[in-house]
């Protein structure tokens, strides 16, 4: 059996309260930002729903834009740019 005391487990805390330091979010510009794969490929199938009358890849479009939309960033939320990603 061991007896586990205060002091010879604080001696022993590899952790470090004085060492540690609170998470920053790195800072990123918008046109660093990753490439909205769901709007372009909703714009795709939007494309074709329109040109070739598929009701598939109509639905397929309104699924996208919808994800899209529900991935948008802050930086990006300006009434413009919802509106236009909405249509």
């Amino acid at each position: 059996m061991s007896s586990h005391n205060s002091s010879s487990s604080s001696a022993n805390d590899p952790r470090q309260p004085s060492a540690a330091k609170p998470y920053v979010q790195p800072i990123v510009l918008p046109q660093d930002l990753p490439v909205d794969y769901a709007g372009f490929i909703a714009v795709v199938f939007g494309v074709a729903g329109v040109m070739f009358r598929y009701k598939l890849c109509s639905w397929l479009a309104v699924i996208f834009c919808a994800q899209s939309l529900a991935n948008m960033r802050n930086i990006e939320n300006d009434l413009k740019q919802v509106l236009m990603a909405s249509m």
